[in-house]
């Protein structure tokens, strides 16, 4: 459900409701394959953050630009809304590599070997987040 509000909110004045919900629905789609993707690339995203805001939000602002999703001239074109959507990813890996740079030669952003093994769970928490 939230993949699919994530897909349709890039714009939700412009389809019909049966677009709407298509467009939504194939959001819903997107963010399983998307996860199960990221876990073969072993990629930690435990809560799918990546797939339900990332993906399914490109899709979204994709969407917008293509003219038999949307009412008649409304919406952007589409080479626009790729533009866009490019500028923003880039903007986004520049700006947090950057600051992961930062923290990284300053304090540092990785735990010692025996709390990765153990669990921040432990190390932070004082107990194990799953007990089975």
């Amino acid at each position: 459900a939230l993949a699919g509000l994530v897909a349709i909110t890039a714009e939700p004045s412009t389809p019909t409701a049966l677009v709407a919900t298509l467009w939504g629905a194939l959001g819903g789609v997107l963010v399983v394959f998307s996860i199960g993707a990221l876990d073969k690339m072993k990629i930690d995203d435990p809560v799918g953050a990546i797939s339900v805001h990332g993906v399914c939000g490109i899709w979204g602002t994709l969407a917008v630009g293509l003219p038999f999703l949307t009412l008649p001239d409304a919406g952007a074109p589409f080479g626009i809304q790729l533009m866009g959507t490019l500028a923003i990813g880039a903007f986004a890996f520049i700006f947090s590599f950057v600051v992961f740079f930062i923290l990284k030669m300053t304090m540092g952003v990785r735990v010692d070997e025996q709390e990765e093994a153990e669990g921040l769970d432990v190390a932070e928490h004082g107990s194990p987040a799953y007990t089975g």
